[in-house]
């Protein structure tokens, strides 16, 4: 691993904290939920449907009965990482926090969805290290580059195209696609059809309506 990405996993800086574990865990939770906790990772291109996925998925799995919370990569830029750039630094800093946030999240017996590029193989895998086994559910939304062009819903590849806008994943910023993805999604499959497949596989992760 490279500095820079071992630096987004980094352990604290000060020597002078400790753990302070609770009362309350996240299996008791779990059990007053009545469903298991764990994170949703969306990945795939701009423009591949990663965000209209989650969201009809948490419409779906909320109205079941399960307690989720969608993170949304454009959305956290407004607050959680509004002090964040695109470089790479700052794009794996972002990953970093989002996991993080996500692992508290599923201490609290959340079902936590999450919609980001999140290009790097080594960052996401980071990221379900942070999990237990069973935790992480990495989905591929896998939509041609191509489609992901002609919906181009905010603008952001013609901009690319034009030069306005570098480091652009999938134009001139590399997206490593997951090689053994939890859940594989064919991004040109009508929305409803991929969240039948989500519903489905979940099953076997513990999430089943109350």
């Amino acid at each position: 691993m490279s500095q820079d990405k071992a630096a987004v996993f980094r352990s604290p800086v000060s020597q002078n904290i400790v753990w302070h574990s609770h009362a309350l865990d996240r299996k008791q939770r779990e059990t007053v939920n009545g469903h298991s906790a764990l994170v949703i990772w969306f990945t795939g291109l701009s423009g591949s449907g990663k965000s209209t996925l989650a969201g009809a998925l948490e419409q779906a799995l909320f109205s079941q009965g399960i307690k989720t919370y969608l993170l949304d990569g454009d959305n956290l830029r407004h607050g959680l990482c509004s002090d964040l750039g695109f470089s790479d630094t700052d794009r794996q800093e972002n990953i970093r926090r989002v996991g993080e946030v996500s692992k508290l999240m599923v201490d609290a017996g959340l079902v936590v969805l999450t919609a980001f590029i999140s290009p790097n193989r080594t960052e996401r895998q980071k990221i379900r290290e942070l999990m237990e086994v069973g935790q992480f559910i990495e989905v591929h939304v896998d939509t041609p580059l191509e489609i992901c062009e002609a919906r181009d819903p905010k603008g952001l590849y013609k901009k690319a195209r034009a030069g306005e806008l570098s480091n652009f994943t999938g134009i001139d910023a590399v997206y490593e696609a997951p090689e053994y993805p939890d859940i594989y999604l064919n991004g040109s499959q009508p929305v409803e059809t991929s969240v039948e497949k989500l519903l489905l596989a979940l099953k076997s992760y513990g999430i089943q309506p109350a």
